[in-house]
């Protein structure tokens, strides 16, 4: 993973890291000071419509604390259930991307949406 994150780098782009739910915070303690986004999956990867796991809010701050020490001005990215509710909740734990497909798609006014999910 360093290696490749080290390639990345050095071809001049921006490096993220993504953790699916099972995986826990501290494999990504080795590569934070090494990226530009982490990405916690709030949902299983796969497909689209499914429930957000609020108990990935716990992993959540614990990296938004790590890279408050280590990499601040690392973007910290949630994508899974991501509705207005579950929008706020992740930004309350240190989120400050938000990927909303389903919620955003199924919105009768996406314009609204967007404004209000803001961060």
């Amino acid at each position: 993973i360093a290696g490749t994150l080290q390639d990345i780098r050095d071809a001049g782009k921006q490096a993220a890291i993504t953790l699916k739910p099972a995986t826990p915070a501290e494999a990504a303690f080795p590569y934070l000071e090494m990226v530009d986004m982490v990405l916690v999956m709030t949902v299983e990867p796969g497909f689209g419509g499914q429930s957000f796991m609020a108990d990935m809010m716990p992993k959540l701050k614990q990296l938004r604390t790590m890279l408050d020490e280590v990499n601040p001005a690392c973007h910290l990215e949630v994508d899974g259930g991501v509705d207005l509710k579950t929008g706020v909740i992740c930004k309350e734990n240190g989120a400050d991307v938000l990927v909303a497909g389903s919620a955003f798609f199924g919105a009768a006014d996406r314009a609204a949406f967007a404004k209000e999910i803001e961060l």
